[in-house]
């Protein structure tokens, strides 16, 4: 276990907890979102588009590289692709149901980040409990 890093993974390189995984989830919107509102800022100062038309799903960038790193990490739990298909698709649900809701009220650079916070949250927590009650059940891949 490395404690140097952020966050903090085991001799497998698999997150050892579910907060420090949600946390960085977090981290990562949060930077993404900022770079998204600087480029759509910058782009509506140039005249190349209206502030907030840009999609914020592109916030989900970072996170969903901690997710591909964590299916990776997993490699010999049998089930690993079943686990992700399954957190996946309720937590892209979700979040589109989530956006789809406040996009009356929101751009899509608003609506567009809050359907990708709720699909990382939501991905990241169904991901980390389910591929470890699969990796309890000891089946080897």
């Amino acid at each position: 276990m490395s404690e140097t890093t952020f966050p903090r993974r085991d001799s497998d390189g698999r997150v050892i907890r579910l907060t420090e995984l949600l946390a960085w989830v977090a981290v990562g919107l949060l930077i993404g979102f900022v770079v998204l509102l600087l480029i759509d800022g910058l782009s509506s100062l140039l005249r190349l588009g209206r502030f907030g038309q840009l999609s914020g799903w592109l916030a989900g960038i970072l996170p969903v590289w901690l997710f591909v790193e964590e299916f990776r990490a997993w490699h010999s739990v049998a089930g690993r692709v079943g686990a992700a298909l399954v957190s996946g698709v309720l937590a892209v649900v979700l979040g589109f149901a989530a956006a789809l809701a406040v996009s009356i009220a929101l751009p899509p650079l608003g609506s567009g980040a809050i359907g990708a916070a709720i699909s990382a949250f939501l991905y990241g927590a169904l991901w980390y409990t389910g591929i470890r009650w699969l990796a309890d059940r000891g089946v080897p891949r």
